[in-house]
Parts: structure tokens; C-alpha cells; sequence
């Protein structure tokens, strides 16, 4: 372990860098239970910092003597609440490589999954990166094979994407920027059947089949799906609501959906 007291040192520097986006192989990890979970998760941790305080503890030191990289180094408090992306930076932030995403990681991850049908989840121009993280929680917890995140989302490594999904968006499969259209051609050619949430739509969520390979699409919170997306989905659904409540946030609504289909689907197994 080594010591760094000056913010100019270039590793702060880097993860500066990495922390604002700017080194594309490279993600931002924040706190104890993240770190912990993307050691966890198998993805290569390149650098480690942490304060004094943090080393102190027993999971942190816990952490620290099995965080696999020799480039761990001790910051002051003050340097690693100046690097933290939020107000506190729990005392230990570790440089991590970015997982692949891509159309053939979803492919591999339906082809070689467990699942007689692969239930996979479209998330279209989703812009607040802690609901994101939050939606990406819910999918893994429902049992979702694959995600895919259109153009105009929010980043799915972003440090507040990071936290809110709380490791599950680095062992998902995930297909990142991908175009609305071909991700729908593409369901279509794999035999994945779309059906989409939709506040005026007549179906409730309870009535639909989900016994069948399936994409289900949730569009943004402000706008949804224009009418010509909506024309290009075979189903539409809606959670009813009671009292005059218009709409929920997207994390509530994609867990009330997605822990029905796989109810649904296990009670079939």
C-alpha cells in the first residue's frame, strides 16, 4: 500500500477523469457495499483508494487485503471527499474496468440462459441515471436475461447509475445506445414478443401472457413511446391505478410488472 497527499497526483487525477466519464474502459465505484459487490461480480478492479478511517474497519480492511490489485493507496479524507461524486465518499473509491455490452452480449446471455423463456427488457431514452440504476436492481432481482438501453439514455456507468443499480448493471447483459427500431426488429427475429406499459392501454398487466419469450418496453417517465413506437409493439398494458394517480416512477412501475412475469413464469415451471 502506498500513500498519496496531494490531489495533483496523477492516479487522483485519473480517477478524476474516470469519474467524469472521459476514460471509456474504465468505471467509477464509490463505497464499501459497491466495491464489495464489483469484486463480487467478477469485473477487474485496477486501482484502490481509501482513507485511514475506512482501513480501520473490519469489512474495509476485510476489502482491502482481497481487492485483487496491488495499486491500492491510502488518500486523505479531505482528497477522497473532493474525488467522491456525491457528498461523502465512504472512504474507499476503486477504478474498475467497464463490462461489454452489445447485441451479442444480450444474444449469448438468452442463448446460453437458464430460461425456457427469456424475459428481456427494453428501457427507451430512460434520462435519470438513479432510476435507471434503481430499474436495473429490479431487473436482475425479477430474473431478467437481458436489457437493452436506447440512444439518449442516461449512462448506465455513470457513478449515480452505479449506486442505484448497486452491482446488478455489471452482471447483466446489457446492450447499450442501441436504436429503438432495431432492437424491436431484432426481438422479432429472435422470437421475443413485445409488449409495452402504456397508461390509456386496455390490457392489465395480471392479464397478460407471460408464459412466452417476451420484451417488455418501458419508455420514459416525461414522454413514453411516440404513437408510431406504440404501432410497433404487438401488445400494450397498464398498471391500474386508483384515486386519480396519473403515473409511477419507472423503477415502482417496472417492479410491480416484472415481478408478476416472473411469478407468472415460475408458477408454469
Amino acid at each position: 500500500m502506498q500513500k498519496i497527499t496531494s490531489r495533483d497526483n496523477q492516479k487522483i487525477k485519473f480517477a478524476a477523469r474516470v469519474r467524469d466519464g472521459k476514460a471509456e474502459d474504465r468505471i467509477f465505484i464509490e463505497g464499501l457495499r459497491l466495491a464489495e459487490e464489483t469484486r463480487r461480480s467478477e469485473i477487474e478492479i485496477s486501482d484502490v483508494f481509501f482513507t485511514e478511517h475506512f482501513a480501520a474497519s473490519d469489512r474495509g480492511s476485510a476489502f482491502l487485503q482481497n481487492a485483487g490489485t496491488e495499486n491500492i493507496f491510502e488518500i486523505p479524507a479531505k482528497i477522497a471527499d473532493q474525488l467522491s461524486d456525491k457528498k461523502n465518499s465512504g472512504g474507499v473509491i476503486a477504478i474498475a474496468s467497464k463490462p461489454e455490452t452489445g447485441r451479442n452480449v444480450i444474444e449469448a446471455a438468452i442463448r446460453n440462459g437458464k430460461r425456457e423463456f427469456p424475459l428481456a427488457v427494453m428501457l427507451h431514452q430512460i434520462n435519470n441515471a438513479a432510476n435507471l440504476g434503481a430499474v436495473l436492481r429490479t431487473c436482475e432481482a425479477a430474473g431478467v436475461s437481458a436489457v437493452i438501453l436506447t440512444k439518449n439514455s442516461a449512462g448506465v456507468f455513470s457513478p449515480s447509475a452505479l449506486r442505484g443499480a448497486m452491482g446488478s448493471s455489471l452482471r447483466l447483459a446489457i446492450w447499450n445506445n442501441a436504436e429503438f427500431f432495431e432492437a424491436l426488429d431484432w426481438a422479432n427475429e429472435t422470437g421475443l414478443v413485445s409488449v409495452c406499459a402504456d397508461a390509456r392501454a386496455e390490457k392489465s398487466y395480471t392479464e397478460i401472457e407471460w408464459n412466452l419469450p417476451r420484451l417488455v418496453i418501458f419508455g420514459s417517465e416525461a414522454h413514453g413511446l411516440t404513437a408510431r413506437e406504440k404501432a410497433s409493439v404487438v401488445e400494450e398494458m397498464k398498471i391500474p391505478m386508483e384515486n386519480n394517480v396519473e403515473s409511477l416512477n419507472i423503477a415502482v412501475a417496472c417492479g410491480v410488472i416484472l415481478f408478476e412475469a416472473n411469478r407468472k413464469r415460475g408458477a408454469q415451471r
